[in-house]
């Protein structure tokens, strides 16, 4: 199997969240607007609220949804970086043939999933609904090696984070969001997994 580095900067989750988490801020629903396209309407409705956002004035009330709009992108910003970071320091480990270390697994794993389930609640990401692909996915892992885990672990993340609506800010498409959404419970599940697995191993 093969994994990559993936290296994207603080600027692209900057323009990412403008364009998605905006309206996770502000959210409002969009099916009661007449007519066209459900995902045109939708990004009418994330370009309005950015507008919206763009135009505060000194009202106490809107500084204060500003600020917590700015906090919610910084710490988007800070999980989506902190888990290519770890992504990366794995990959590394695996291409070059290091020794694994279990403490190192068990950190790095341990925060990929805290960040993930926090992304999950911050991009309104909920875990999509169980599937009978996902239990055949779980047997599997039992017959796994925690290499094998890792490599699948990085797949899901280069798999999320190269997703249209996430790699293109502004992308709009149903299908990529459930894939988002899964991708991101697997990342999710699988690092707990190969954390619960290597903690026991530990002398």
């Amino acid at each position: 199997m093969k994994v990559d580095g993936v290296n994207m900067s603080v600027r692209h989750w900057r323009l990412f969240m403008v364009a998605f988490g905006v309206s996770i801020v502000f959210s409002a629903p969009v099916c009661g607007q007449s007519g066209g396209d459900p995902a045109k309407a939708q990004m009418q409705e994330m370009n309005r609220r950015e507008i919206q956002l763009n135009n505060m004035g000194a009202n106490g009330a809107e500084r204060n949804d500003l600020k917590r709009s700015q906090t919610m992108m910084d710490q988007v910003s800070e999980d989506f970086q902190r888990i290519l970071t770890l992504h990366n320091g794995i990959v590394r480990a695996i291409t070059t043939n290091q020794s694994l270390n279990g403490q190192f697994i068990s950190d790095a794993t341990g925060e990929i999933r805290k960040r993930s389930t926090r992304l999950q609640s911050s991009l309104k990401l909920p875990k999509p609904e169980p599937a009978n692909e996902n239990r055949r996915t779980e047997s599997d892992l039992k017959e796994m090696q925690t290499k094998d885990e890792l490599i699948m672990l990085c797949q899901r993340i280069e798999s999320f984070v190269r997703n249209p609506i996430i790699e293109k800010p502004g992308t709009v498409d149903a299908q990529e969001l459930q894939r988002a959404r899964k991708d991101l419970q697997s990342i999710v599940e699988l690092s707990d997994t190969i954390k619960r697995r290597v903690d026991k191993e530990k002398p």
